[in-house]
């Protein structure tokens, strides 16, 4: 598939403090995750339910940005939509480009996407931001501000908690962050927040999800 908005197919990862360490993380367990969670068969209903619903909202355009294995790529590029997924961890890549051809994925991160100003309908952030440290999460979304077109939108998913915090994630550290104050970092951003959502289940981490456009 041919999109004429951005400027390269792959772009390099960003010059971020601890990138290497995420991406060396995941490298080293790409198959293992996406065996195990690289379906949608692994995906919660409720969050399945939640981005389709949001996505179908969307017009033109959309990034799932930190797409893993590729697996809500493919299946939102099979819904009809518009689709190219971008993820800094190479191993996931060839994943995604074995399991889904047909699908647009390229090498990039939620810092530096690849894409022009204003280029997308619409942003996925899945879990993309739980590695930022906090101190840079307001430059990745402002990356998702500017490739943004006026109206367009954001879901971000994230681990909630009372404080944010970082904690030992399974796979490299990641970070809990109190619905506030993702709503606030993405108010910081020039980014207008439209709903948020929540879901807890027994025996795991507290979800939470923001909806979000660009003026």
């Amino acid at each position: 598939m041919e999109h004429t908005a951005e400027s390269t197919p792959d772009v390099p990862s960003a010059t971020v403090p601890d990138v290497d360490r995420v991406v060396a993380a995941y490298g080293d367990r790409a198959d293992e995750y996406a065996e195990i969670l690289g379906s949608m068969d692994a995906v919660h209903p409720d969050d399945r339910t939640l981005v389709e619903a949001w996505a179908d909202t969307m017009h033109g355009l959309l990034l799932d940005v930190g797409c893993g294995p590729g697996h809500w790529t493919a299946h939102l590029h099979r819904r009809g939509h518009d689709v190219i997924g971008v993820e800094p961890v190479p191993r996931f890549v060839g994943l995604a480009r074995a399991a889904s051809p047909e699908v647009d994925f390229r090498t990039g991160t939620i810092e530096v996407t690849g894409l022009s100003d204003g280029a997308v309908g619409g942003v996925l952030a899945w879990y993309s931001l739980v590695h930022h440290r906090p101190d840079r999460v307001p430059i990745a979304l402002a990356e998702v501000h500017r490739i943004l077109a006026p109206g367009g939108g954001l879901l971000v998913g994230f681990f909630e908690g009372p404080s944010l915090e970082p904690f030992d994630h399974a796979v490299t550290t990641a970070h809990r962050w109190p619905v506030e104050r993702m709503v606030t970092a993405l108010e910081d951003a020039g980014l207008t927040v439209d709903s948020v959502h929540r879901r807890t289940d027994e025996g795991a981490r507290p979800h939470a999800a923001v909806v979000a456009h660009r003026l």
